[in-house]
């Protein structure tokens, strides 16, 4: 299988070789692109790795950029029967990562990508030079009056039903959740196409189930964040973020003393798309220093 057999697929857009790693018997997509330090990029729901596309496009040219589609998502197999816990795409993450002996990695993390992310490199902190965050979390929201409102949703049994039947994450959270700079719908389809029927939603509606199940695990990678707290860290926030707002920067800028802050007024949830050269410019000034 090769990208150039997804017909919807912009290969302008995402002009990257594709790579395949086996793992449980499926196969995962990733792109492995330029040479250089490693800079591995962790998507988030209901994403893949084409959502760090523009960033990787301008890095390559200097890095060697890793970004993988988590089992579920995007270029990599959607299996009806998997364990799609976000614990084990962190497992998967990490087999990833040393199975290609990356070290002196700058891990960029983004939505769920903060967990998954960040549990691997609390597992291996000597890997991990430095970390990039955008619009993420890494602790318990249990109490939070959002998430109490949010829980009575996630809770639903029409959750499944709308996941599975209407592609409900990609086709009206994802838009609803960008800023000012809003996507076009060449672009949206590459978020509802890789989602082709039902059967390939299991991985999208997994997350939104583990906003219920893994509350207790956030709270214990926080409660280990002193294995890491010590790298560099870039926050690149986009403070129209209807999801992840504000509040969760204040809190990560707390937990990590060695941060820089770059906010980004006009992005919503997805600053990698809606304000690219932004964050260009602060990563690569971020590597720079």
């Amino acid at each position: 299988m090769t990208a150039t057999e997804f017909p919807w697929l912009d290969k302008t857009e995402y002009p990257f070789q594709s790579n395949y790693f086996n793992i449980n018997g499926h196969r995962l997509h990733f792109i492995d692109e330029g040479k250089g330090e490693a800079l591995l990029f962790v998507h988030g729901t209901p994403t893949w790795s084409f959502d760090f596309r523009k960033i990787i496009k301008n890095l390559k040219s200097d890095f060697r950029c890793i970004a993988l589609d988590h089992i579920g998502f995007g270029l990599s197999d959607k299996p009806k029967e998997y364990d799609y816990s976000t614990f084990n795409h962190s497992l998967t993450l990490e087999k990833l990562a040393l199975a290609h002996k990356l070290d002196s990695i700058t891990l960029v993390v983004h939505d769920f990508g903060g967990p998954i992310g960040l549990n691997f490199a609390i597992r291996h902190p000597n890997l991990i030079k430095r970390i990039i965050i955008l619009n993420s979390w890494l602790w318990s929201s249990e109490g939070e009056p959002e998430f109490v409102r949010f829980s009575k949703i996630l809770r639903s049994p029409l959750l499944p039903f709308l996941y599975r039947r209407l592609n409900f994450s990609p086709r009206f959270i994802l838009p609803k959740s960008y800023g000012v700079h809003k996507p076009s719908k060449s672009i949206l389809k590459h978020y509802t196409k890789p989602f082709a029927d039902r059967y390939q939603r299991n991985g999208a509606l997994a997350f939104a189930k583990s906003l219920l199940n893994d509350q207790d695990w956030f709270e214990e990678l926080w409660n280990q964040k002193s294995q890491i707290s010590d790298k560099p860290v870039l926050f690149l926030w986009g403070m129209k973020d209807p999801i992840i707002t504000p509040k969760y920067l204040e809190k990560f800028e707390q937990g990590f003393s060695k941060s820089k802050t770059v906010k980004l007024e006009e992005s919503g949830h997805f600053p990698q798309e809606e304000e690219a050269e932004k964050v260009v410019k602060s990563v690569r000034g971020f590597l720079g220093s």
